[in-house]
């Protein structure tokens, strides 16, 4: 972590920020705020390479198009890969999740080349996954069921160096079948979870933050009107 203010990255909010996923990034910064520390977010954008130095990294969902244009500057640019093979936590949220795999197929048949952070691989779906998703987490350190809004038709499968995030008890998640979500691999945590995901799992922005920073845990943090939001969409 640098020495006085946390740096959360955004990147590329302009071709992979189609759902409002650059929320997620807000969310962090508030969170670390509302405790006393100092925190910043840096936008990478598409002329701009990825600093390897940043605390940690945020990437939301995208068409295809979108897709490929991130993947060729991700892979022109690796400073995202640099900084996660250091431990720097990485959200990778829907299309990001393809992005940072092996290979994703368009909805067009054509094979994309993704960055290689996740042993996954994504194919096209006869049916789109959309609507509500309610999953229970799969990571030791989550406890509270994980909650979000799916909209893709990829399907994502995992090799073996990677693990599921989490067990689908609503919605669809990785796509196939398996009643899987997500996808652990080294410090990348990817969901197919919009909403922002972080919003409507603070319990989660808490994990990414507590790696970030070193620590085992934060100060709790008092927001009933949260936790309230959280108990109507787990009903809905």
């Amino acid at each position: 972590m640098s020495e006085s203010t946390v740096r959360i990255g955004l990147v590329l909010p302009d071709v992979m920020g189609t759902y409002g996923d650059g929320g997620n990034a807000l969310v962090l910064r508030q969170r670390l705020r509302m405790r006393g520390y100092d925190a910043e977010i840096v936008e990478i954008t598409l002329p701009q390479p990825v600093p390897n130095s940043l605390d940690l990294y945020a990437l939301g969902g995208a068409e295809d198009s979108a897709q490929r244009l991130a993947t060729r500057h991700l892979q022109q640019y690796p400073g995202l890969q640099e900084a996660a093979a250091k431990g720097a936590p990485v959200l990778a949220i829907c299309a990001a999740i393809q992005v940072l795999g092996e290979w994703y197929e368009t909805a067009e048949g054509e094979r994309v080349d993704g960055v290689g952070l996740l042993d996954a691989t994504t194919t096209p779906q006869a049916k789109r996954a959309i609507g509500e998703v309610t999953t229970t987490p799969l990571l030791p350190e989550l406890t509270a069921a994980l909650t979000g809004f799916e909209n893709h038709r990829g399907g994502t499968k995992l090799g073996g160096d990677a693990t599921p995030f989490a067990k689908v008890t609503r919605g669809i998640g990785n796509g196939i079948g398996d009643g899987l979500e997500g996808v652990v691999q080294g410090s990348v945590i990817g969901t197919y979870m919009h909403g922002p995901a972080l919003a409507r799992n603070p319990e989660l922005a808490d994990l990414l933050l507590t790696r970030a920073l070193g620590i085992d845990s934060l100060p709790p943090l008092d927001l009933p009107e949260v936790d309230q939001l959280r108990k109507e969409r787990l009903r809905t």
